[in-house]
């Protein structure tokens, strides 16, 4: 069973920094493009930011300049650095190989 580990999230205040991290099995981080999906309250999941086999990236317009993906070749590690974070950026955050293989998610709380 193919599994994604995602870690690193937890509660900071406005203006603050996360850096989430996804371990991905071997076996499929090659080739694959990667991303980070995010689920506010009450609302649908949503595209945050991917990283595709050459190394291009996109991200959504709401966390553009704020957040960056990276992924480290030699450790299967899919990262999500998030600087500069808003209470909107309250979410369950997802990451996804090819939106076929999912994580469990880690929470992120933004608050005063």
């Amino acid at each position: 069973q193919v599994q994604l580990v995602e870690s690193g999230g937890g509660l900071v205040q406005p203006g603050g920094s996360l850096r989430l991290s996804c371990a991905v099995p071997a076996s499929i981080f090659s080739g694959n493009s990667m991303s980070w999906y995010r689920q506010p309250p009450g609302k649908e999941r949503e595209l945050v930011a991917s990283i595709y086999r050459i190394g291009y990236t996109n991200y959504a317009d709401s966390v553009k300049v704020r957040f960056t993906i990276s992924k480290d070749n030699a450790k299967n590690t899919v990262y999500l650095q998030m600087n500069s974070l808003k209470p909107e950026d309250t979410a369950v955050y997802y990451c996804t190989v090819g939106q076929h293989y999912w994580g469990q998610g880690t929470q992120v709380t933004v608050s005063s």
